[in-house]
């Protein structure tokens, strides 16, 4: 399981290079515009420039309406201002139909300029709270559209959760979904350590947190701490290798 951190800032980025043994992404968002609220595009820049080069830099394009052209545009924006993985918010689609054809223009618009680049498209776990497309039909949209990885995320940040949304069981259909489409699957929204057990176990590819490795637990007045994050990796490993003693156990 791979472990994206979200600095909103150069200077958290400084403190992720800090930690970056235990990391695998740097993903850029603006907690200020929202749950994947997108930066500036010289903050991906600068943030590029702050960590080590052998660490795969990601970004949201936003909580994106639908406008497909214009979500092309921003996604394209992301790509070459450095982000190798590009996540799109599909807040803003009501139907599974809009939402394929938002992240094939996303798809589209990414991988001519950069054919290596990771598009993934990203759901909400609540998304009955704000009625965009509903979180188990994010692996078809995923594949039908061509992009690389399907995530769900948590819209409303008011202290819930992941799993108060989408519980472990669901969750774990949702990964089941996406890997038999040839995904990776990402999960995030508000991730604890208490929460690895359950991911590690349901087989998710990348968790995404930042309210876990912040000062405080506090995502948007907290900053990121190195500590913290050589912790989270700590107890993401401690549950990697009791996993993998029970399978070796149970066969």
């Amino acid at each position: 399981m791979l472990l994206l951190i979200s600095p909103d800032s150069v200077e958290e980025a400084l403190d992720c290079a800090k930690a970056s043994e235990h990391l695998d992404i740097v993903d850029v968002k603006r907690p200020a515009e929202g749950s994947l609220g997108a930066n500036f595009p010289w903050v991906i820049r600068e943030i590029r420039e702050a960590v080590p080069a052998d660490k795969p830099v990601s970004a949201t394009v936003g909580d994106v309406p639908y406008k497909p052209g214009t979500v092309a545009q921003a996604a394209l924006g992301a790509a070459v201002s450095g982000a190798t993985y590009i996540k799109v918010g599909l807040y803003g689609c009501t139907t599974p139909e809009q939402a394929v054809e938002v992240m094939r223009g996303v798809v589209r618009a990414v991988k001519d300029h950069r054919p290596d680049a990771f598009v993934v498209a990203s759901g909400y776990a609540d998304a009955h709270r704000i009625g965009c497309v509903s979180p188990l039909s994010l692996p078809d949209i995923a594949r039908r559209s061509g992009s690389d990885a399907a995530m769900l995320d948590t819209a409303i940040k008011d202290g819930t959760r992941l799993f108060d949304h989408v519980p472990p069981e669901v969750c774990g259909e949702f990964v089941g979904r996406a890997h038999e489409a040839g995904l990776l699957a990402a999960l995030a929204g508000s991730v604890k350590a208490a929460d690895l057990g359950a991911l590690t176990r349901i087989g998710a590819d990348i968790v995404g947190v930042r309210g876990a490795v912040c000062e405080g637990g506090d995502r948007r007045a907290g900053r990121i701490q190195p500590h913290l994050v050589a912790a989270f990796r700590a107890e993401m490993d401690r549950h990697a290798g009791e996993h993998a003693a029970t399978a070796a156990a149970a066969g």
